[in-house]
């Protein structure tokens, strides 16, 4: 498959009073074109410093991209200039952040808010973006858009401004889509609409998405391909299939052992014992030993390298070498 995105050996730090902050310590993956990846893991792990990474929205000062490229067809972000990379936002790859609240500008009107990223990166008349606007309206499911255009958003529900800010995110149709928690502020029943507006969406555009998200149930419903990350790192990476049925790091055990299933009663949830490591000094051997029931003397030393255990599925674990193979062989007999 053709990859739209490749992001290799991303560093990312943020330099304060008390030290410097390793927010993203050597990520790796990719995006397929026209796949959906959902990053998932805890809050604090670096989930949404690496998508705003991508769309080079770190703040320097105090953050910086230490080191790493981040290649969209064939062009690695890093270098390139701020202009050059304003005109890549909202065209090429558009980005829906984590609060429809505070995204949209309550003193300015929908339809205003709509058209002003078309009108700015197109050149389009008033008139087509209006056009545009509604026809974009229509896709995400606003009702009467014609009178929804001219209302503020403090006039909208919370699913149907984020339904807004995914028609901003979209108007100039964008090749990747960036959602980080896009349904966090959202009850269960809107979450379950704008997820299936992504796939609605992803069927129409072709375009291509990467889910930041730390909830495994929204993962299951639209996600091709899983990233686990903890403390900075990608620590498993597979399909949805790899993940839910066949998860290999201690890690992304203990996230989908604390998550409610509605198809076994009477289970109980296990919550992952202790805290993620300090970032100002993290630790130099696994960042989830401390955490792990499984951690051997080696895991505390050394960060382990990546294990393929199929062409989709990979993972950075002690575990999977021999040693650790043999120990959990001893663990489970006891």
């Amino acid at each position: 498959m053709e990859k739209i995105l490749d992001v290799k050996d991303l560093h990312v730090t943020f330099s304060t009073y008390g030290g410097t902050v390793q927010a993203v310590r050597g990520v790796n993956f990719h995006l397929n074109k026209g796949e959906t990846l959902a990053i998932v893991g805890e809050s604090g792990c670096g989930k949404s410093v690496t998508s705003n990474a991508i769309m080079r929205l770190i703040p320097n000062p105090p953050g910086k991209i230490a080191d790493g490229k981040i290649m969209f067809k064939g062009k690695d972000l890093t270098k390139v200039s701020e202009k050059k990379m304003r005109s890549i936002r909202g065209v090429d790859i558009s980005m829906i952040f984590q609060d429809p609240m505070t995204a949209l500008n309550p003193t300015l009107t929908i339809g205003t808010q709509l058209m002003e990223g078309l009108r700015q990166h197109q050149q389009v008349s008033r008139e087509k973006a209006k056009k545009r606007a509604l026809e974009m309206m229509d896709l995400v499911g606003i009702p009467n858009p014609e009178e929804r255009l001219k209302q503020y958003p403090h006039q909208f529900s919370g699913g149907m401004r984020q339904r807004i800010v995914i028609a901003i995110a979209l108007i100039c149709e964008p090749e990747l889509l960036i959602a980080d928690e896009p349904t966090t502020a959202l009850d269960v029943t809107i979450q379950a609409q704008i997820l299936e507006l992504f796939e609605k969406i992803q069927d129409i555009t072709g375009v291509s998405i990467i889910l930041i998200t730390h909830d495994l149930g929204v993962v299951a419903k639209i996600a091709d391909r899983i990233a686990v990350m903890y403390a900075g790192k990608i620590v498993e990476t597979g399909t949805k299939r790899d993940i839910f049925y066949n998860p290999e790091h201690p890690y992304t055990k203990g996230l989908l052992k604390s998550v409610p299933r509605l198809d076994v009663q009477g289970e109980k949830l296990i919550p992952i014992d202790g805290t993620p490591p300090d970032l100002f000094s993290p630790p130099k051997g696994c960042p989830f030993a401390p955490r792990c029931p499984f951690a051997m003397e080696v895991c505390n030393k050394m960060y382990p390298d990546a294990v393929e255990l199929n062409e989709s599925h990979q993972v950075n674990c002690w575990l999977q070498d021999e040693r650790g193979k043999k120990l959990l062989a001893m663990k489970a007999t006891n």
